[in-house]
């Protein structure tokens, strides 16, 4: 797919496709793409939708563990 005339890989698994972050975040900076997502990945509101995407799609997802995330979230 191409996004503002950047190539972005779509993987497809089954019926679900997967959109690479590595290609959205060369977008933003082509040789820190590390950064970006590192950055992202710090996000609260990230972290709550990767929870929530996690309690709708995994069925082996455990919430108490995930709640560790959360807190040490808060908590910075």
């Amino acid at each position: 797919m191409n996004v503002k005339g950047s190539e972005v890989a779509v993987y497809r698994k089954e019926q679900d496709d997967y959109i690479s972050l590595t290609d959205i975040a060369r977008y933003r900076d082509a040789e820190r793409t590390d950064y970006i997502i590192q950055n992202w990945l710090r996000n609260r509101n990230t972290i709550e939708f990767l929870g929530i995407w996690e309690q709708l799609n995994n069925p082996d997802f455990k919430p108490i563990e995930f709640d560790v995330f959360s807190v040490k979230k808060e908590g910075s």
